[in-house]
């Protein structure tokens, strides 16, 4: 990033600056954009909640935190100490502006401070609960502080959920857009500034030996894998009335789908992209719910132990339903419905308390034929796999066959491997960096539009359906890679779940 020009002067207006996301993220990430040079001078942070408070105590709060992050070696953004001096240059910029979202005069009160700030330029960040997204986007809206003229810039930046259902997306989308333009809003998935992620294009258009062979003619299958080794910890309330398909399907995992199925595109414009991975999502099958019924399996996660760390069952965790039936784990088979991929299954699962934290996804390329190997001790070969890694330890892996040293031809499965870290000088990111830098300078590449989302939604909509006629969750233990039924979705033929974590 050190090689890209500052991002225009602007005034980033954080709703639920004392929240966990703007402590834990979005504070890390402007940061590490400080860091690398990315913020102009003019750049300012006006945090807004409606907890007491100045701009003396959050800029301590997001200093103390920040410090805290950096010592921790777990933490995304751990690199043992923090730059004084740039955190410094961050802080002078950060203000504190008390107020209710639902409060009108509020807005009032807060144009007068964006004007003060020196700066035409306003991103709105929305890191709030979702409940308040179109409430904060219609009193911004009443009070003109989205009107874009004169040349300066009003976008709004939205988290998941974007709903929780087909009829509640539509809602909220119908309600920003009678604020602002599409051309305003940025609707953010983490997953996407994930260097991996974007290296995905790279990848396949950037290679002659992966492009041609990127079609059904030569895959048999892709899996796409979200496991966290997190419970729902303290988000039980939330997550109970929320499920892993919800939580994760219409956003993360669809947007990996699309991103590494999409056609190529005319150019790098953003439109072109977008377009390309709207064309996936609109291929997806739409099942009837007895289809999905059948291509579903759904797990909660038992008392069990999760890298050497005793784990309570979920339904004994806080503000949990002790008799709930919410999945935490989920596995589906898709099908999209193209000239490119006709017959190819894609598998996705996601899933808490699981073994390891690993998202990545497998294409597996169709076996070799038999005829040549099928008297080997061993067998025919396995079929080839080629991983792209998306966290942790983010790289590009294909493993192969090669033969064993000695008198008799023996194969030995072999890989070669691609990582980041062993080859860029790592930097501290929490995966916001690109995308807030993106909203900055105006490019919505990696942001969903409004009928991606629906789209996304429409997928998900008969596997909801389905569950809500009737259906088990299956149990499994924590620290496990999700119920034994998950493997039934994988109907053999050389298909297997790839070892979480592996």
């Amino acid at each position: 990033m050190g090689r890209l020009a500052p991002a225009p002067a602007c005034v980033m207006v954080i709703f639920g600056i004392r929240g966990d996301l703007a402590k834990r993220l979005l504070a890390p990430a402007l940061y590490n954009l400080c860091s690398a040079g990315l913020l102009a001078d003019g750049f300012k942070v006006l945090g807004v909640d409606h907890n007491e408070g100045d701009d003396v105590s959050i800029r301590k709060d997001l200093g103390d935190f920040l410090r805290e992050q950096a010592s921790s070696k777990g933490s995304e953004m751990g690199k043992g100490e923090v730059d004084e001096r740039c955190w410094s240059w961050l802080a002078d910029r950060i203000s504190y502006h008390q107020a209710e979202f639902e409060d009108d005069a509020a807005y009032s009160a807060l144009g007068k401070k964006i004007e003060a700030a020196g700066t035409e330029n306003a991103l709105f960040y929305l890191a709030t609960a979702p409940r308040f997204f179109s409430v904060v986007a219609e009193r911004l809206c009443k009070a003109g502080l989205l009107k874009e003229d004169d040349g300066r810039f009003r976008r709004m930046v939205v988290e998941k959920p974007f709903g929780e259902d087909l009829d509640s997306a539509k809602e909220l989308n119908r309600r920003l857009l009678a604020c602002m333009a599409e051309t305003q809003i940025y609707r953010i998935d983490h997953f996407l500034g994930k260097e991996t992620v974007r290296n995905i294009m790279v990848t396949r258009f950037g290679n002659g030996v992966f492009e041609p062979l990127w079609n059904r003619m030569h895959i048999d299958s892709v899996q796409i894998t979200a496991a966290e080794t997190v419970g729902v910890e303290e988000r039980g309330a939330f997550y109970d009335k929320t499920g892993a398909l919800r939580d994760m399907t219409p956003n993360h995992l669809l947007a990996l789908l699309a991103m590494m199925a999409m056609e190529p595109p005319n150019s790098f414009d953003p439109e072109a992209v977008r377009a390309e991975k709207g064309r996936v999502l609109e291929a997806i099958r739409r099942y009837s719910p007895e289809e999905a019924a059948e291509r579903s399996v759904r797990g909660q996660y038992t008392a069990g132990n999760v890298q050497g760390k005793a784990v309570a069952a979920y339904r004994d965790s806080p503000n949990v339903d002790p008799k709930s039936d919410t999945e935490t784990f989920v596995a589906l088979e898709l099908e999209v419905d193209n000239w490119r991929w006709a017959g190819v299954p894609f598998y996705v699962r996601t899933g808490k308390s699981m073994s390891a934290r690993d998202t990545e996804i497998a294409i597996q390329f169709k076996a070799a034929p038999r005829t040549l190997f099928q008297d080997l001790p061993e067998g025919a070969s396995k079929p080839n796999v080629l991983v792209l890694q998306i966290q942790p330890d983010e790289g590009l892996s294909l493993c192969f066959h090669a033969k064993q040293p000695g008198p008799d031809v023996e194969l030995r499965e072999v890989a070669m491997a691609f990582r980041y870290a062993d080859v860029f000088p790592s930097k501290p990111a929490t995966g916001y960096e690109t995308l807030i830098y993106d909203v900055l300078i105006g490019d919505p590449t990696l942001f969903n539009r409004a009928q991606d989302v629906e789209n996304g939604w429409a997928v998900v909509m008969p596997f909801l359906e389905a569950w809500k006629a009737g259906g088990k969750v299956e149990p499994y233990a924590a620290g496990e890679d999700g119920p034994a039924g998950a493997e039934r979705l994988l109907d053999g033929g050389g298909r297997a779940w790839r070892p979480v974590g592996k």
